[in-house]
């Protein structure tokens, strides 16, 4: 018994031991996740904003003129004056909050791709010939292009770079284009300083000024090998003899500058301390339970050897009643199996309760002598019977997603034929506010996605709208192309959503004050949010005033050469 405790013991610290480890791995990437995911949020609308600010710059008229006329020498005379509240405070050194949105420097490309000298760069901001020539590009950008350009003057580092193409207001065709330089963002939020390094891999080399040029040396060659198989990969590195979780992504994927990749490092020293000493608890209170155990069994040892002993003696006095004890197990047994068999079944009859009641009460509803008020009470459960139902369809679908055991088929599906069906069979349905159906939407709208569900999600903002509306209403649809996805708007007039329920609105079971009486069970706005991300869309909420409240799903675009695949969810 003694060695029965010991092994026990030893197992469980080994178990304990090893799903602490998990756990406390799966925290830290976690950590790490949160910081990172803030990080990118605020670098996100940093470049929304950039790529605004360059679209804004290049409709100017003074800029366009000196490009269609043929007069590049009155370029950047023309475009100083446009660009000079953008450059004003372009200083690298400013420590005003609005720098990261003023530029350090911009120069124009030809329609070869090529810098346009800008004679005096006093105005457009200080390169040298070897920074300047690393911003032209094999070919005139059709889009806007996002870059990082290693600077060798002004201490070094790395820059990011906007290149904006400007469109001919006579042709439609792009004629030049407006390469604008900022300083790059890094983590923003109070107190990450300490926490999390950040910095740039370019043209082989890694940008991180917080070390030093030794341990960048070093770390540059134990990652170069990995970034250059991947575009996106955490590992486990050694800095300065301290581990850290090490991230790196490329931050411009499609861009016809060369490709930049995002660094950022994550100590794990502290983290690694807690889960020794975690360690260390854990075994000391191991060593104490064996100590107990190996106590306690050697004292339960002993006394059961003596009723064993005895029993040995007595064994043939007490055959007899052993054989009673084995025929009663044996009767146990068969007993344990019939119950067994008898659980099997009533599981199985039990999987549709609530369609067996309700076909229980749809069969005393066919009864011709029910009283009224009896009618009226089994409509109502019968109603009830078929809410629950919904229920139950949607939360395992919903259950199925948060598992990840959905398996989607994506093929082309038509979107106008989809809403055109769903809109015959709402007009067969009663319709108490007599409602009022615009719809705009372009013919033969092909999108990417499974039938099943893009008409789930389809159902469920139509029947949105035609619930939360109002006597005489109207119900607004639309639907068009617009680049590479299909954008569907449904909106409705009735009561407005409040503004401080509008975060809540696609949670799950959240019914505002104004759906007390409406019926439903506030699934449908979470379930096709959830359905139209898993088609690699999104629905969102884009008003709701007094006059409308509008939603909008948007779904990739079928295109012919478009092969269709497979996705889990």
């Amino acid at each position: 018994m003694m060695l029965v405790v010991a092994t026990l013991t030893t197992l469980g610290l080994y178990i304990a031991q090893r799903n602490l480890e998990a756990t406390a791995s799966r925290e830290r990437q976690r950590e790490f996740e949160r910081e990172l995911d803030a990080m990118h949020r605020v670098q996100d609308v940093r470049h929304a904003a950039l790529e605004e600010l360059g679209r804004v710059l290049v409709r100017k008229p003074r800029i366009h003129a000196a490009l269609e006329d043929g007069a590049p020498d009155l370029l950047y005379p023309s475009a100083r004056d446009a660009l000079r509240e953008l450059m004003a405070n372009g200083d690298a050194s400013s420590d005003k909050p609005g720098r990261a949105l003023h530029a350090k420097f911009y120069r124009f490309l030809n329609a070869e791709g090529s810098v346009i000298p800008p004679g005096d760069a006093r105005d457009t901001g200080e390169l040298d010939p070897a920074e300047e020539a690393r911003l032209s590009l094999k070919k005139i950008p059709e889009r806007q292009q996002l870059g990082y350009l290693r600077r060798n003057s002004g201490g070094g580092g790395v820059d990011e770079i906007i290149a904006t193409p400007i469109i001919s207001t006579e042709t439609g065709e792009v004629i030049a284009a407006i390469v604008l330089g900022f300083e790059p963002a890094g983590p923003d939020q109070p107190g990450n300083g300490a926490r999390l390094l950040h910095g740039i891999w370019l043209n082989d080399e890694l940008h991180l000024p917080e070390l030093d040029t030794a341990t960048r040396e070093a770390l540059s060659a134990e990652v170069g090998p990995v970034i250059a198989r991947n575009h996106a990969n955490s590992v486990e590195v050694s800095l300065g003899g301290a581990p850290h979780l090490l991230f790196f992504k490329v931050l411009n994927p499609t861009s016809l500058f060369p490709p930049a990749y995002e660094f950022s490092l994550h100590p794990l020293a502290e983290a690694l301390e807690q889960q020794r000493h975690l360690r260390w608890q854990i075994l000391s209170a191991g060593v104490l339970l064996l100590l107990v155990g190996l106590v306690a069994s050697h004292f339960i040892a002993t006394a059961l050897s003596k009723p064993v002993e005895k029993l040995a003696v007595d064994s043939e006095q007490n055959r007899e009643g052993r054989e009673r004890a084995e025929a009663e197990l044996e009767q146990t047994n068969v007993e344990l199996q019939r119950s067994i068999r008898f659980s099997s079944d009533a599981s199985h009859q039990l999987k549709t309760p609530v369609t067996v009641l309700r076909a229980g009460l749809e069969e005393l509803l066919a009864k011709e002598n029910i009283a009224p008020e009896m009618r009226e009470e089994l409509s109502s459960l019968v109603g009830q019977t078929s809410r629950l139902t919904g229920v139950i369809k949607d939360l395992l679908l919903l259950s199925q997603m948060d598992e990840g055991r959905l398996r989607l088929e994506f093929t082309s599906v038509n979107l106008t034929e989809l809403i055109e069906a769903w809109l015959d069979d709402f007009s067969a349905l009663e319709d108490p506010f007599h409602l009022t159906i615009e719809t705009g939407v372009t013919q033969n709208l092909l999108i990417v996605g499974e039938k099943r569900y893009t008409s789930m999600i389809v159902q469920n903002l139509l029947e949105n709208a035609r619930k939360y509306n109002r006597i005489g209403g109207v119900i607004r649809i639309r639907a068009h192309r617009r680049d590479a996805f299909v954008i569907l708007s449904v909106a409705n007039t009735g009561n407005p959503i409040p503004p401080e329920a509008q975060q809540h609105i696609f949670e799950r079971f959240h019914r505002g004050a104004s759906g007390e009486n409406i019926p439903g069970h506030g699934l449908g706005l979470n379930l096709a949010r959830e359905l139209a991300r898993l088609h690699e869309g999104d629905l969102r909420l884009m008003r709701s005033d007094a006059s409308w409240t509008e939603f909008e799903v948007r779904f990739r675009v079928f295109e012919n050469s478009s092969a269709t695949h497979a996705a889990t969810a």
